[in-house]
């Protein structure tokens, strides 16, 4: 299988102010968000990292979809360098995280022309396309509203047509069903299976156990910035459902009682 991710020794501290010193109970101004973390990721695989909140995954994906540098190691996408080449980066992946917000004012219409422009795309393609994502999410009869006025799911919904619009071939999913109710949640989930049909690569970041173990090939392990645990699913898991033998792995990593 071709390679198309390979994470080196990423590593990302955060400074801290006293107040959240505080809350996160350290001593010193500096938080070690992510600790030389390392993985590869296929050509037509998914990949997923399993964590608690706090752990460092969306961190790790901000890094490879070049939102923030690294302190040191790099992420290369496809052969270019998150680094070196983020232009190159941006046009191979598709970002979809809960944290990104539309502007209220204008309409789903309005968006996915934006984005389309900003990749270089043709009005012929662009149309294309929206129409392809549009029907599938159905948003087609929302297509005019404005963002502000949309529901939670449809919001998630244009959110996630607008961040794979340029149809990438690597896809990088943050949390994509969080906060969403069951009905846009299976939508999501289903349009995920879809992209694994395609032949996607896509990394994937959830709480929910069922759907990594379901659709990963791969599952990486994130604990307290460290990477514990990462290999095809059944390697990880070792005949135990993932939830069971996350929770071994948590309480022999960080010595809790759950």
């Amino acid at each position: 299988m071709k390679e198309i991710l390979t994470v080196t020794n990423l590593c990302k501290t955060f400074k801290l102010s006293k107040k959240q010193q505080q809350l996160k109970k350290l001593n010193k101004p500096v938080f070690t968000a992510v600790d030389n973390v390392s993985f590869k990721s296929y050509e037509g695989e998914v990949f997923g990292l399993l964590g608690p909140n706090g752990a460092g995954k969306t961190t790790i994906m901000r890094m490879i979809a070049t939102l923030i540098n690294p302190d040191s190691g790099d992420a290369t996408v496809d052969g270019y360098s998150a680094v070196k080449h983020p232009k190159n980066v941006r046009q191979k992946i598709g970002f979809l995280t809960n944290e990104l917000k539309l502007d209220e004012y204008f309409t789903p219409n309005y968006l996915f022309a934006f984005f389309a422009e900003l990749h270089g795309m043709s009005k012929d393609k662009t149309e294309h396309r929206r129409k392809e994502l549009f029907k599938t999410f159905g948003i087609d009869q929302f297509a005019e509203v404005k963002v502000g006025n949309l529901s939670q799911g449809m919001k998630q919904k244009v959110s996630l047509a607008v961040s794979i619009v340029h149809d990438p071939s690597i896809i990088i999913f943050d949390e994509p069903t969080n906060g969403l109710d069951v009905i846009t949640s299976k939508v999501v989930i289903d349009f995920l299976v879809d992209l694994k049909k395609q032949n996607k690569s896509i990394i994937l970041s959830s709480h929910i156990f069922g759907l990594l173990e379901d659709l990963c090939d791969r599952v990486g392990i994130i604990i307290h910035g460290k990477m514990v645990a990462c290999d095809t699913v059944d390697q990880v898991t070792q005949g135990k459902p993932l939830e069971e033998k996350f929770f071994d792995i948590y309480r022999e990593t960080t010595k809790e009682a759950i």
